[in-house]
This record gives C-alpha cells, sequence and structure tokens, in this order.
C-alpha cells in the first residue's frame, strides 16, 4: 500500500482558506468601523451564563450605551457622511456574507 499525497491541491486549499479568512475578517472589522464612524455603535446587551468568566451588569451596559450615543452626539461628520459609512458599513456585510457563501459554494460545488 502506497499513500501518495497532492501537495498542490494542499496549497490551494491552504491559500483559499487564507484568503478567505482574511477578506471575512477585514470586511466585518471594516463594517464596524464604518458602523461606528456612522455614529451607530453596536451596544450588546448583557448576557446571563452560567459558567461565564465575564458578564457585563445593567449598570455597566447602560453606561457603554450612554457613551455611544454621546459619542454619536460628538461626531464631526456630516449628515450626508454618516449615511455614506452606513451604507459602506452595510456593503461591507455583505461582502462579508458573499465570502462567506462563496466558500461554501465551492465546498459544495466541487
Amino acid at each position: 500500500m502506497n499513500i501518495t499525497i497532492d501537495w498542490l491541491a494542499f496549497v490551494e486549499v491552504f491559500v483559499a482558506a487564507l484568503t478567505g479568512a482574511i477578506l471575512v475578517v477585514g470586511f466585518y472589522a471594516l463594517g464596524l468601523r464604518l458602523l461606528v464612524r456612522a455614529g451607530r455603535a453596536p451596544v450588546v446587551a448583557p448576557a446571563e451564563f452560567t459558567d461565564a468568566i465575564t458578564v457585563i451588569t445593567e449598570k455597566e451596559a447602560r453606561k457603554a450605551a450612554k457613551a455611544a450615543e454621546k459619542a454619536a452626539r460628538k461626531s464631526p461628520l456630516t449628515q450626508g457622511q454618516k449615511n455614506l459609512a452606513l451604507a459602506g458599513a452595510y456593503a461591507s456585510f455583505a461582502m462579508c456574507a458573499l465570502a462567506v457563501l462563496g466558500g461554501i459554494l465551492m465546498l459544495v460545488l466541487k
């Protein structure tokens, strides 16, 4: 019994996985950054987990929401620039979703 490894296929999969990871993380980070610039910083409600390492309290969540609201009011951007940043954020999230969908389709159709 002789086992052979197709190294070219291994390199193809490695490059595809690395490219996909870079695209997904890059577009997601860009989308979050543009979302914050648009004055819509995501505030996550506290979650209750039984064995969580860190759980924020309601007071901390209100404080974070207040800080995000204050930062949105202090934004030097005009309303048009905020709308453009918001559209860019949504486009970045869409590109992130397309990168994931493209990766799934490559796996299914291969």
